[in-house]
């Protein structure tokens, strides 16, 4: 394990452009369970009912209850971790360039991170459905379910549901640093779900070395 930090160590040193993928491993620590997996959200409720763009769609008032509730509870909580301080550390030293993260909890942001890119959307931010105006979740009064903008709009959480694409800027980002850079860090992510987990190959196709960093195999091991 000594030498694989030090050849770690030593690999991110003599890069020019390191570059992150962080999936939900990463935000454990900090309280927030993962999706999928073990003891994971999707163990207790289904995804196809709660967090499917049409399952909110046909009634946001049930998937405000049941699921974006409980999540704001948890992020509202959660507070960056040694793994989110680290990456900060790392960008502040002129190491790491950016970071894709598919977490919405804006922890990277919080601790530090300037350049991050995210796949999944931001949990920090509902938009109105109605207007597209974007307001900051704490300002959100739950006193009314579903929330509403002040034009009388039903509030969703600016993430992307099951269902939806992902942003097109954000995926176009996400491709072009991995394509640039000579090391890629992958961190609490199974990299199964796609288009993220197709990173990683680009950017080993690239030239890149990619350095995993998980306590289980996944398919990138």
């Amino acid at each position: 394990m000594e030498d694989l930090i030090k050849k770690t160590a030593n690999d991110l040193a003599a890069s020019s452009k390191v570059v992150a993928l962080t999936g939900a491993g990463v935000s454990v620590e900090s309280g927030i369970p993962p999706f999928r997996g073990k003891g994971g959200l999707w163990e207790k409720i289904d995804p196809m009912e709660f967090a499917h763009i049409d399952a909110f769609m046909r009634n946001p008032a049930k998937v405000w209850n049941i699921l974006i509730r409980e999540m704001k509870d948890i992020v509202d909580k959660a507070r960056p971790n040694d793994a989110h301080i680290g990456l900060a550390r790392l960008e502040k030293l002129g190491i790491l360039s950016s970071i894709i993260t598919q977490n919405v909890d804006g922890l990277h942001q919080m601790a530090g991170n300037s350049d991050v890119i995210e796949f999944h959307g931001n949990f920090a931010w509902q938009k109105c459905l109605a207007c597209e105006r974007k307001i900051e979740t704490f300002r959100v009064s739950l006193d009314e379910i579903p929330p509403r903008c002040s034009c009388g709009g039903i509030l969703r959480p600016d993430c992307v549901f099951f269902g939806e694409m992902i942003p097109p800027e954000e995926l176009m980002r996400s491709r072009k640093a991995s394509y640039e850079c000579d090391v890629m860090l992958v961190i609490g992510t199974s990299a199964l779900v796609q288009p993220a987990a197709y990173m990683p190959v680009m950017a080993k196709e690239s030239g890149a070395k990619v350095i995993e960093i998980n306590p289980e195999r996944t398919p990138l091991t």
